[in-house]
C-alpha cells in the first residue's frame, strides 16, 4: 500500500501529468479517497516554489546550451505564451485567471505551466503560490469526481446494474 502512495506522489510531481494523472491512478489502485487526494496535492505542490524561484533562470541560462537548448526554448515560449494569454484575458483579475488556468484540468494547463507563466510575468510569489494551490485543489476535486464516476460506471457495467 505504501508503494502505491509513493507511486501517486511521484506521478503528481511529473510535469504535464501532475495530479490530473495521479488521481485516476489512485482510484484504479483502489486507494482511499481522502488520503490519495491529499498525497496528490502535496506531490503536485512541492515543485511549485522551486519552479517559481528557479525555472525562469534555468531556462534563460539553458536556451543557448547545446544539450538542453531546445527544451529550454520550448518551455520559455510555452510559459510566455500561456502567461500573455492569461494576462490578456484576465486584466486585473490575473490571480483569479491563474487559479482557473491551473484548476480546470485541460491539456497543457496545471501547476507547472501556471507557475512558470507567473514567474515569466514577474507575478507576486506568495499570491502565485496561493492561486496555484487553490487551482490544484479545484483540479483535484474535478479529477476525483470524474474518476469516481468512471469507476462507478465500470462497476455498474460489470455487474449489470
Amino acid at each position: 500500500m505504501l508503494k502505491n502512495y509513493l507511486w501517486i506522489f511521484l506521478i503528481s510531481m511529473v510535469p504535464l501529468i501532475e495530479l490530473r494523472g495521479a488521481i485516476p491512478v489512485s482510484q484504479a489502485l483502489s486507494l482511499p479517497l481522502l488520503p490519495a487526494y491529499i498525497i496528490c496535492i502535496i506531490g503536485n505542490m512541492i515543485p511549485v516554489p522551486v519552479i517559481y524561484l528557479f525555472a525562469r533562470r534555468f531556462l534563460e541560462w539553458g536556451q543557448n546550451k547545446p544539450a538542453v537548448g531546445g527544451i529550454c526554448r520550448f518551455f520559455l515560449v510555452k510559459g510566455k505564451r500561456a502567461g500573455e494569454k492569461m494576462q490578456e484575458k484576465a486584466g486585473r483579475g490575473l490571480y483569479i485567471a491563474l487559479f482557473l488556468f491551473v484548476g480546470i484540468p485541460l491539456p497543457g494547463t496545471g501547476a507547472w505551466t501556471g507557475t512558470l507563466a507567473a514567474s515569466l510575468l514577474d507575478m507576486n510569489g506568495k499570491k502565485t503560490i496561493a492561486s496555484v494551490l487553490a487551482g490544484v485543489l479545484l483540479a483535484g476535486i474535478i479529477m476525483m469526481s470524474v474518476s469516481l464516476l468512471v469507476k462507478a460506471g465500470i462497476i455498474s457495467a460489470a455487474t449489470g446494474f
